[in-house]
């Protein structure tokens, strides 16, 4: 297979179907998602088999534990898919919607409508279910999609593919609205990332290897987040109850994902009385602690933290301590050494609240609440295609409306301008 011109191919059929997904109903792509979920409930049984040939050359290949969950179908995540697909159904459609329509001196009236961003390559490893996610997201959207998922699941994700393309064609839409590349060849996502004629938007959802890859090399405008540095501070005016709570939660409810805790910030006046508490808690829990010279102070157990930890995205039960003198300090503290994508204060003093919303430049900034909720399905999106910690178009979980634009529209009844 000659993989450049392969995959020029898909970009051609791509931007056709575009054009027709960009005017396709609401019925006609609800009709298609709804086609999917009832394709992949008829197949589930060669979807699983293929996700077991996957399963089985991933462990001869040395995969690790943490890798093979992530590859794994089973029937319970196939029903979240299916599920998934019918919650993305019953979404509000945001395409072709109208707003701040105003009448302006001359007569005319001016606004913006939603649209769609027209062909979105997604890259992506491990989890098959992406493919799905990813899919239902961009159609919805009105947008068509290129999808390269990891080698590791090409049987699944071909297996998914033919479901896809079932439940586009019963809806009369054009199959290739969704293409997944059929090649493990690496050299398909260079080429995936450098066509600009064909791709508008590429979203890489993967490791930080892969993220500051497509980053370099795209020649296409890329959605995407490096880290997930992400902090709490806890404030001398905090409700104790409320900070070991949401600091448990946000540091152990899952270890591997970018908006969990990866340092906790404490303020002087009462980490005395907090890390103690707190250290007791992440000990039965498995955590190790890096602290600073003052925490090490408080905590004569823990490890003393280097340079290096405060700007690590560990993904691991390990979490960074330092204790501030000041919100201040906390703040220059998350924006010299945070990632932009979600931190978090806990505290009853509306004024630092508010101070702590304004000035910490990140994607998502929390009151009193855990940074796990840093999530498209928990901000009411229904889903998410993956974070952004860009400030230009979106930013934060990125859902159907971050897969659209707007552009300038202009009513008039015969107008000249003078």
């Amino acid at each position: 297979m000659n993989v450049s011109e392969y995959m020029q191919t898909l970009g051609q059929n791509a931007r056709v179907a575009a054009r027709a997904m960009a005017r396709a109903s609401t019925e006609d792509k609800n009709k298609a998602l709804l086609a999917i979920a009832d394709s992949i409930s008829e197949q589930r049984d060669r979807v699983k088999a293929a996700n077991q040939r996957d399963m089985q050359r991933g462990q001869e290949n040395g995969l690790d534990a943490a890798l093979l969950d992530r590859l794994e179908l089973t029937d319970e995540r196939i029903d979240t898919m299916i599920e998934g697909l019918q919650q993305v159904a019953a979404l509000a459609d945001p395409v072709g919607e109208i707003t701040d329509l105003k009448y302006r001196p001359s007569g005319i009236q001016v606004g913006k409508m939603r649209v769609p961003l027209g062909v979105i390559g997604i890259i992506y490893e491990s989890r098959p279910n992406v493919t799905i996610e990813a899919a239902s997201l961009c159609l919805k959207s009105g947008n068509a999609a290129i999808l390269r998922g990891g080698s590791e699941a090409i049987e699944a994700n071909q297996a998914l593919s033919d479901c896809i393309r079932a439940g586009l064609e019963s809806a009369g839409l054009p199959a290739t609205a969704v293409q997944v590349v059929e090649t493990t060849d690496r050299a398909a996502v260079g080429e995936l990332i450098t066509m600009p004629e064909y791709v508008d938007v590429v979203v890489p959802r993967g490791g930080k290897g892969l993220i500051e890859r497509i980053s370099r090399d795209a020649k296409v405008t890329v959605i995407k987040h490096l880290d997930g540095i992400c902090h709490v501070y806890i404030d001398e005016f905090a409700d104790k109850t409320k900070a070991v709570n949401i600091a448990i939660n946000a540091k152990t409810h899952r270890y591997g994902t970018c908006n969990t805790m990866e340092t906790l910030l404490v303020h002087q006046a009462v980490a005395a009385t907090l890390l103690p508490e707190l250290a007791a808690a992440y000990a039965g829990l498995g955590v190790e602690l890096r602290g600073c010279a003052r925490s090490v102070d408080i905590l004569n157990d823990i490890t003393s933290a280097t340079d290096a930890d405060w700007d690590t995205e560990y993904l691991a039960p390990v979490l960074a301590v330092r204790i501030v003198d000041s919100l201040e300090e906390a703040m220059d503290h998350i924006n010299d050494h945070g990632s932009h994508h979600t931190d978090a204060i806990v505290t009853e003093n509306y004024t630092l609240a508010r101070r702590f919303l304004t000035e910490v430049d990140s994607s998502s900034v929390m009151v009193n609440a855990s940074t796990r909720f840093a999530d498209g399905f928990e901000y009411g999106l229904g889903a998410e295609i993956g974070i952004s910690t860009d400030k230009i178009h979106a930013r934060g979980p990125v859902g159907l409306e971050g897969l659209t634009s707007q552009k300038y529209v202009v009513l008039g009844n015969g107008e000249i301008r003078k």
